[in-house]
């Protein structure tokens, strides 16, 4: 079908949407002029009626809308049905009705349908690809016209089984013969909106799709029904009411079309890791819809192409990656990313979130031993405190601790839990206690140091001592070892951002033994390859 035939069809059907109306309405309406911007015509009892233009609204006559007026429109168009919704045979049109309480019609909202050949242009390679695509938009942004594009694409450029669930007639037109906007799609009309999930179970065991095309999911159970049809293989591709992924995530009904959310308690250790509340969401299941489009305007489009990590990450308070797609005078696709950030979110970045810093300037940095930073202030306060020795006092004051430590240049870091301590120093009264966080700094092997009292000349010779200590020297030439822990968290920080794996460099039994446990805390995957001495951690995504 070409272009000529498209326009020649819709000024046809234009002719037959104004013919409904009484003529002293439609009068003033110059379709053949401004036709193409006409979105809707509105006619309220006992007001001026209006049309409804892209850029303006008019009023179309001088005297109110008569209940006449509206029973004439009402009868020359097809049954509402349980959803107030009605059309005109063999067209796109969708005709609302507002009724009283006694359920008799006082308004009717009559919008013009038609077939935008071409508007899938933006996200073609997407519905091509064979993944389950969420289209959003806010109403009347274009999504029910995409969606019908995107049936008649598959069906005849691809030559795929397309089967659409109809909800209201709206992709394929009301009466019994779909609109031949659809293609070679064929059609299943739905009786009663509330039993959608029905018709879409349907579908998939009467008539084997291999995609199918849903408008306007809403429910629970639809949301069910539709990672049930995901499960069997077959695509989907769907419109939902939300204006983003955030909108999605935070709508309990239809969160679960992109995996849903799960309320998880953690361990004081890891909440104080993530730097947020103990209770917090977590996707609960892989999502249904891999791909998420969010319409912005009729020649621009937002795309989460990875809506499994866009979700994880939007969670936790992350940024997360979109894909700004525009078609510009020249017809052209032009792509644009940009990091998004979910400002609903209470939680904070992880601390070993890297945004702040340039990443490749950090990969750099590792294959040269740290010796090469000074191009980074950030970064190199950053190194030099991960090299600092964290201690925590226990019934000693920490800031004359740090004025001593700081008067005689020792490099030490005070920290505010035990479990995150390399040395444990307290008095000796204390100590003769025995509280149970002692006990459990010595369980876990942190290097207990007792002093006679909490006296600043105490701290001074402790520190002198722990100076020239065999315990320090080793600390201080232990670099490798933090270096390792390093890279691993800049490993874990690049997955999050979207890679799929991370090589590390080779390292002894024991240091990938750690590396491996701070990837565990991560929720991430790792293991161990080669042989040695060049045996090696990767880093990966979880399996689901």
């Amino acid at each position: 079908m070409d272009n000529k035939f498209h326009k020649k069809n819709n000024i046809n059907e234009v002719k037959v949407f104004l013919d409904i109306f009484p003529k002293e309405i439609t009068k003033n309406i110059l379709y053949e002029d401004n036709h193409d911007d006409l979105l809707e015509i509105i006619l309220d009892l006992g007001r001026k009626p209006e049309a409804r233009y892209i850029n303006k609204t008019t009023l179309l006559y001088d005297k109110e809308v008569t209940r006449e007026q509206i029973v004439s429109v009402i009868n020359k168009i097809s049954k509402f049905g349980d959803d107030n919704r009605a059309g005109i045979e063999r067209t796109l049109h969708r005709i609302s009705v507002i009724k009283n309480r006694q359920g008799d019609p006082v308004g009717i909202t009559c919008r013009i349908g038609r077939a935008v050949f071409g508007s899938v242009k933006l996200i073609e390679d997407l519905i091509l690809s064979g993944k389950n695509i969420l289209i959003l938009g806010r109403p009347g942004v274009g999504k029910t016209t995409m969606l019908r594009e995107t049936a008649r694409t598959l069906s005849d450029k691809s030559n795929k089984r397309v089967v659409i669930v109809d909800t209201s007639n709206e992709i394929a037109g009301d009466g019994d013969v779909p609109h031949y906007a659809i293609g070679k799609s064929r059609r299943l009309q739905v009786p009663n909106t509330h039993l959608q999930h029905n018709v879409m179970i349907e579908a998939v065991e009467n008539h084997m799709p291999e995609v199918i095309v849903i408008d306007e999911m809403s429910t629970e159970l639809e949301a069910l029904a539709a990672r049930t049809i995901a499960e069997r293989g077959v695509q989907l591709i769907a419109t939902a009411h939300g204006n983003t992924l955030s909108n999605v995530i935070s709508n309990p009904t239809l969160s679960d079309l992109i995996g849903g959310t799960q309320t998880v308690t953690l361990g004081d250790l890891e909440a104080r890791k993530r730097k947020s509340q103990k209770t917090v969401l977590e996707r609960k299941h892989h999502p249904t819809f891999e791909i998420v489009v969010e319409i912005k305007d009729r020649n621009i489009v937002v795309i989460n192409s990875d809506v499994k990590t866009a979700v994880d990450r939007s969670l936790r308070g992350l940024l997360y990656k979109e894909e700004i797609r525009k078609l510009n005078e020249n017809d052209e696709v032009e792509i644009i990313i940009e990091n998004k950030e979910n400002s609903n979110s209470i939680f904070k970045p992880a601390p070993f979130q890297l945004n702040d810093f340039h990443y490749n300037n950090i990969q750099q940095n590792l294959k040269e031993n740290f010796q090469d930073i000074k191009n980074d202030n950030h970064l190199e306060k950053e190194i030099s405190n991960s090299f600092n020795t964290r201690i925590y006092p226990f019934g000693i004051s920490k800031s004359a601790l740090i004025e001593l430590a700081q008067k005689n240049k020792i490099p030490i870091q005070i920290v505010d839990f035990p479990e995150n301590a390399e040395v444990f120093v307290t008095t000796k009264s204390h100590y003769s206690r025995r509280p149970n966080i002692i006990k459990n700094a010595e369980k876990v092997g942190i290097s207990v140091n007792v002093l006679r009292k909490a006296s600043k000349e105490q701290m001074k010779q402790f520190l002198e001592r722990f100076m020239n200590s065999r315990d320090y020297q080793q600390e201080k030439t232990n670099d490798s070892k933090k270096m390792a822990i390093y890279e691993a968290e800049v490993g874990i920080s690049k997955i999050i951002n979207g890679n799929e794996k991370i090589k590390l460099h080779p390292q002894s039994a024991n240091i990938r033994k750690m590396q491996h446990d701070i990837v565990s805390r991560s929720n991430l995957s790792s293991r161990s390859v080669g042989k040695e001495p060049n045996r090696r951690v990767i880093i990966s995504k979880n399996k689901i």
